[in-house]
């Protein structure tokens, strides 16, 4: 094991930077993280053993609890659970002979689900050893059942089990450019820093993660800023529920992601009009775990483009415009779709959002100036350099120029990628994917806002509904109580529990919700989440916490009665029930008189 252990180390400089990819590594070739492989991990690397331990215990697809060979985790997004998943997954466990969340005894074997897996459009989905699977079915799970019992290396699985389908249904000037690998980044060389960066100013390029922030004012606060290095950083972490369309523009468009990468290192790191200082820019792109199958073909696009003198030394010609791009594979952490939680993780650390300010414009990765831009921003920057901001403009509306890529999922009859100018109505979305008969739709995910249908008249710009891209749709067989409940538990389960009110109040909420569901809520716990989200708002170290009740408190408004029948009194209940907990030592001593039982009075 050690000479395995210093192989992978070696390749990775015994760099603490490169800590996270070094123990995926590591236990892609264990099935787990040993203790001796984290005492002899941080004895080569020169970190302190309980930070190497602290780090691998961050991140929910880094394990150190036992071996197993086959680790499977059904997807828990509210889509997976309307598609069927939490039928399927005993299903699974009883052809394995497997506990839900426990390692079988010959450790061949674990079954039990994870968060949001981006198959959003083709559920429910599964990773098996980080690998994705969409469409399960019972069908797919027997013959999954067969290779694992067969004890069948997972690279030497049907390669048809993989296939995941891109389900673009309306293309626009993103998914539908004509452009060829190099066009943009060309057209961007043909002309000055500044005027590359007066074009992204002139097209009013807002960013496409949802917070839309002027993307040329980040990238001149980072040329600002003092300093010889900068870093350019893709965020491809999209871990919001019902998100997906990183996941096709990374398939379909990856030249696009890099050359926008390419021309914002050339925007960013030249002073005046002097190109000598573009050596030392870098660039970073941080893929989530689930989409580890994109990391070999976007690793050969990398390579194609270097061939091509799209990346590496003097680009296209250009002295001294040194740039290139490196992939980090993420672990499975929602929070690190922070942009400073992000940079900490692709620091080899655990992803715990920093302090603001200072921000990474001047203090990013390695405390250097850092531009982060998601990917669909980068998209919409490549576009912007090769038609031009007059041409962009003409897009969308005034104050939201371009197109927005939607992932549209849940009750409808197409569910995929649609590419609108901005500007477009809820109600436009709605009759394109099929939706029939609609209640709600949640727009952005968990962390955006839960609409009724009286509302489809709203339009998708950030002067209404701004969104990162997600776009559920339910229709009236569903109780929005249980998608509010999922989401819920998806918030308690991702907050990185380092501050205090995000930590205990994420799980306080998920504990009230499940009072309600199990019937007990009153008018009292429905005032409590209210002042829950004012401490979460006022108090939480990050968005996380700040937008953790949303959820509720959109369905509480817009769908009350749902919540209101589940109220068991109008006065306060506590959850835990005294009585019902005595129930086994009644058992025991053989007794179920009334003197057993504890009166109303009693327990009061």
């Amino acid at each position: 094991m050690t000479q395995a252990l210093q192989t992978i180390l070696d390749r990775h400089q015994i760099n603490p930077t490169r800590l996270l990819q070094i123990l995926r590594e590591v236990q892609d070739a264990e099935t787990w993280i040993s203790p001796e492989a984290i005492d002899y991990i941080a004895g080569q690397i020169g970190l302190p053993r309980a930070q190497v331990d602290g780090v691998a215990g961050f991140y929910s697809f880094l394990y150190t609890d036992a071996p197993c060979r086959y680790r499977l985790l059904f997807s828990d997004n509210i889509t997976d659970r309307m598609q069927g998943n939490m039928d399927l997954l005993p299903y699974l466990c009883e052809k394995l002979w497997v506990e839900r969340g426990r390692i079988s005894e010959d450790s061949l074997a674990f079954v039990d689900t994870t968060s949001c897996t981006g198959l959003c459009d083709q559920g429910p989905g599964l990773l098996v050893n980080g690998w994705a699977i969409p469409r399960i079915t019972r069908e797919r799970l027997d013959r999954i059942a067969e290779l694992v019992l067969e004890q069948t290396p997972v690279e030497q699985w049907p390669r048809d089990l993989f296939e995941i389908e891109d389900n673009i249904r309306r293309a626009d000037i993103l998914l539908d450019n004509p452009m060829e690998p190099g066009d943009a980044l060309v057209a961007a060389l043909a002309v000055s820093p500044e005027d590359v960066l007066g074009e992204v100013k002139a097209a009013n390029l807002r960013g496409r993660g949802g917070a839309g922030f002027t993307t040329a004012m980040k990238w001149e606060a980072c040329r600002k800023a003092p300093g010889d290095h900068r870093y350019v950083v893709c965020n491809a972490d999209e871990g919001e529920p019902g998100t997906f369309k990183d996941r096709v523009l990374l398939t379909r468009q990856a030249d696009l992601v890099f050359e926008g990468m390419t021309i914002c290192a050339y925007a960013i790191a030249a002073q005046g009009n002097n190109v000598k200082n573009f050596e030392s820019v870098r660039g970073l792109l941080y893929l989530r775990g689930e989409y580890r199958h994109l990391l070999e073909p976007l690793n050969q696009v990398l390579e194609r483009r270097r061939a091509a003198g799209l990346l590496g030394k003097d680009i296209h010609g250009v002295t001294n415009f040194d740039f290139d791009i490196e992939i980090h594979l993420g672990a499975g952490a929602y929070v690190c779709g922070e942009e400073s939680a992000l940079i900490e993780s692709l620091e080899g650390k655990r992803g715990i959002p920093r302090n603001r300010p200072p921000y990474p414009v001047t203090h990013g990765y390695l405390q250097r100036p850092t531009t982060v831009n998601n990917v669909e921003t980068f998209c919409a920057a490549a576009l912007i350099a090769a038609g031009g901001a007059e041409w962009y403009r003409s897009f969308g509306t005034v104050k939201s120029a371009g197109t927005k890529v939607l992932s549209v999922s849940g009750d409808c009859a197409r569910p995929g990628i649609y590419e609108y100018p901005f500007g477009t109505t809820v109600r436009q979305v709605l009759e394109d994917c099929g939706a029939e008969n609609t209640l709600a739709i949640q727009v952005s995910g968990p962390s955006g806002v839960c609409i009724s249908v009286d509302e489809i008249d709203r339009r998708i710009a950030f002067e209404d509904l701004a969104t990162a891209g997600a776009f559920m749709v339910f229709d009236r067989s569903r109780d929005m109580f249980a998608v509010a409940h999922n989401f819920a538990h998806f918030f308690a389960h991702e907050s990185c529990g380092f501050c205090t009110p995000c930590r205990v109040g994420t799980a306080m909420l998920r504990a009230t919700m499940d009072k309600l569901a199990a019937g007990h809520g009153t008018l009292y716990d429905l005032a409590e989440i209210e002042k829950l989200d004012r401490v979460l708002h006022q108090s939480a170290h990050c968005g996380l916490g700040h937008t953790a009740c949303n959820p509720t408190l959109d369905t509480m408004k817009r769908f009350r009665p749902t919540y209101e029948r589940r109220l068991k009194s109008l006065d306060f209940e506590p959850a835990f029930d005294l009585d019902g907990a005595l129930a086994a030592a009644r058992r025991m001593t053989g007794r179920n008189d009334a003197g057993a039982h504890l009166t109303t009075e009693a327990s009061e």
